[in-house]
């Protein structure tokens, strides 16, 4: 019997590559090559399946079977998400959109899958998940739906947050990946944008195809029903796709590209990257830099205003911690603009406390003027200023009104020195002493030719 390939197991080892696939049915020339081909795959079916045939060390094996493992493109995957990746592949899909562009954890246009218990992406032209992008529906903990900012065309971004994937850490800080309190390394969350047209007709496939045509107006509509719908299938009722709502917040910023649209979003920066802060009805997200961040309201303890300048200032937010303690994570570069919305129509609505008074963290007053009227004032001037933490302001507020005081002073200044009468005595304001010099060397010069004129008078007259 002439010896074949063995296509299944090929295709699971292979799974997302088909150029690889296809390389190996060329080389299979001759029964050396099937046979060596098929023991590849098939020792490495065992690995990604966690079976060992071997006695070698028991680290060795242990590593195969429960380390995570980190993929070529750079984002971390679990060995539970490769199982889940083999389960997904033998799930049956529902539903099937085509050309979606995903951003996160990878950046390129995939086919998003939705099966019973699992939602995965699959590159075109193959028939297996792509590894990495695969998401059971019962793990996703949060899920949002969000406007893109700085675009001229309405675009929209869905973000799923899987569970422990959401929280900053200590470690996410200096760039670092996030981990489970066990030190597993979690799954990424999954952002995709959709266009506000409708979906391109021949894009939507699967058994469950006419009931989305039904509600296929727009991508939105057709990513709300097909999310929503699945995760209440799947038993998570736990998870609310949330909007991004004006009436919540809103900021009082323009946007460059869509001026007459109110911006539910404000530009920050956290450590070098710039981004944008969401203040949510159920929290605030930070997107859309990796890693994306979201501080759910129930986990914040406090808020603080620090770095207080002329025009921005930062923001630090208090949290409970995947382990019960408190950390923080500051947001930097805010525009002042939107001090009053954050403060007022955000953080005092929802009830979190401010500690920007207090004694471990008081905003340091780093306005230009405000340095240089401490200066002048003295001794005098420290007590003055503790004399006003007694006014009811903030300390952005109160900065802010120092700083327009400080403008008003030099304004006050300039109009005291002016001198209106100086403009009509003479034009030559603000010339040199010699200028004045020359002016009074000419005045003498005038009486010298009246004298003058004075005698040839008198020697007319005799």
């Amino acid at each position: 019997m002439a010896a074949k390939l063995d296509g299944q197991t090929l295709g699971f080892v292979f799974e997302g590559r088909p150029d690889i696939l296809a390389d190996i049915q060329k080389a299979a020339v001759s029964p050396f090559h099937i046979n060596l081909f098929n023991n590849i795959a098939s020792f490495v079916s065992e690995r990604l399946s966690g079976q060992t045939t071997d006695d070698g060390p028991a680290a060795k094996r242990r590593r195969v079977d429960i380390a995570p493992t980190q993929s070529s493109n750079g984002f971390g995957s679990s060995q539970q998400n490769g199982s889940s990746g083999a389960d997904a592949a033998t799930d049956s899909v529902l539903l099937e959109i085509r050309d979606i562009s995903v951003s996160v954890p990878q950046r390129k246009k995939y086919d998003l899958c939705f099966t019973k218990n699992f939602l995965y992406a699959r590159a075109p032209g193959t028939s297996g998940p792509v590894q990495g992008i695969v998401y059971p529906w019962r793990e996703i903990e949060h899920a949002f739906y969000l406007p893109v900012p700085d675009k001229s065309q309405v675009q929209h971004n869905y973000v799923l947050f899987p569970r422990n994937s959401y929280l900053p850490t200590t470690k996410q800080a200096n760039g670092a990946a996030a981990a489970a309190p066990g030190g597993e390394q979690v799954m990424e969350p999954l952002v995709f944008t959709v266009p506000s047209t409708a979906p391109k007709p021949g894009s939507i496939t699967g058994p469950s195809a006419g009931a989305a045509e039904a509600v296929s107006d727009s991508y939105s509509s057709l990513f709300h029903w097909a999310l929503t719908t699945t995760l209440r299938a799947a038993g998570n009722r736990s998870c609310e796709l949330v909007a991004s709502d004006p009436r919540i917040f809103h900021s009082v910023a323009r946007q460059a590209y869509r001026p007459t649209e109110k911006a539910v979003h404000v530009k920050a920066f956290r450590g070098s990257k710039d981004g944008f802060l969401f203040f949510l009805p159920t929290g605030i997200l930070w997107g859309f830099k990796k890693p994306l961040l979201f501080l759910p309201l129930d986990r914040i303890v406090a808020v603080s205003y620090t770095s207080v300048l002329q025009r921005t200032f930062n923001i630090v937010v208090e949290f409970e911690g995947r382990d019960g303690t408190a950390e923080e994570i500051e947001f930097g570069m805010l525009d002042q603009e939107d001090y009053q919305g954050i403060d007022e129509t955000y953080v005092k609505r929802h009830g979190l406390a401010d500690r920007s008074m207090a004694e471990r963290r008081k905003a340091k007053k780093e306005l230009a003027e405000n340095a240089k009227k401490a200066q002048g004032d003295g001794d005098g001037g420290g007590d003055g200023g503790g004399a006003e933490g007694d006014d009811g302001l903030t300390e952005l507020e109160r900065a802010h009104k120092e700083a327009e005081q400080a403008l008003q002073d030099e304004e006050d200044e300039d109009e005291e020195d002016y001198d209106p009468g100086s403009e009509g005595e003479s034009e030559g304001s603000g010339t040199s002493d010699e200028d004045d010099d020359e002016d009074e060397d000419g005045e003498g010069g005038e009486e010298e030719y009246d004298e003058d004129e004075g005698d040839e008078d008198e020697m007319q007259e005799e």
